[in-house]
């Protein structure tokens, strides 16, 4: 159960550390006061996108396109192991791809809440641009100097993140092109593409 106070600092454009199925996130409200505060405690270009995390592919659905092979592919893996470059039912902040946005399905349940709580929230990495991301929600937070009520306690396995997919399609149908290689292997997605199972 999130606190009110926590509850009430994200409605405030508020910044919180959680844990997530693989490494500790940042979450905000995908509206410009927030997404000013993520990018700056994170010290990211505003020319890098930073993903949402949903609760599932329907839920992303009210946000991007999603071919029916996507759903397939995301759900023949474990949840949180794919971040889905789609496209944009209508233009978002360009600081969230525009017309080309990031969507990941959140598996951890502290995550899971938050986005129960609010809707889509940002699911970046809680590190500064070009850091090492920490294993812990709380270390993350005591390294970006967020307040305690602005960070959700909870390990993550660590290791790699989600592996970033872009989606596009064409004449020949939808085609996926890895990233970035990380919890799921590259070679997995391309056997599973060619052979869905």
């Amino acid at each position: 159960m999130l606190s009110k106070q926590t509850v009430a600092y994200v409605n405030e454009g508020g910044v919180v550390a959680y844990p997530t199925s693989t490494l500790p996130g940042l979450a905000c409200l995908p509206n410009a006061k927030a997404l000013d505060r993520l990018f700056n405690l994170k010290q990211r270009s505003a020319d890098k996108p930073v993903s949402l995390g949903v609760l599932s592919m329907d839920q992303a659905e009210t946000l991007v396109h999603v071919p029916q092979k996507v759903r397939l592919l995301e759900a023949a893996f474990p949840k949180g192991g794919f971040t889905f470059i789609l496209n944009a039912l209508e233009p978002l902040d360009p600081r969230l791809g525009g017309e080309r946005v990031a969507v990941r399905c959140l598996a951890h349940p502290t995550a899971r809440q938050l986005v129960e709580t609010f809707g889509p929230i940002t699911a970046t990495s809680a590190n500064e641009a070009g850091e090492t991301p920490a294993n812990t929600a709380e270390e993350a937070g005591a390294v970006l100097g967020l307040p305690p009520h602005a960070v959700l306690p909870g390990s993550c396995p660590g290791g790699s993140g989600s592996t970033i997919l872009n989606v596009t399609e064409n004449e020949q149908g939808v085609e996926v092109t890895v990233m970035r290689e990380g919890i799921i292997p590259t070679r997995s997605v391309v056997q599973w593409w060619k052979n869905p199972t």
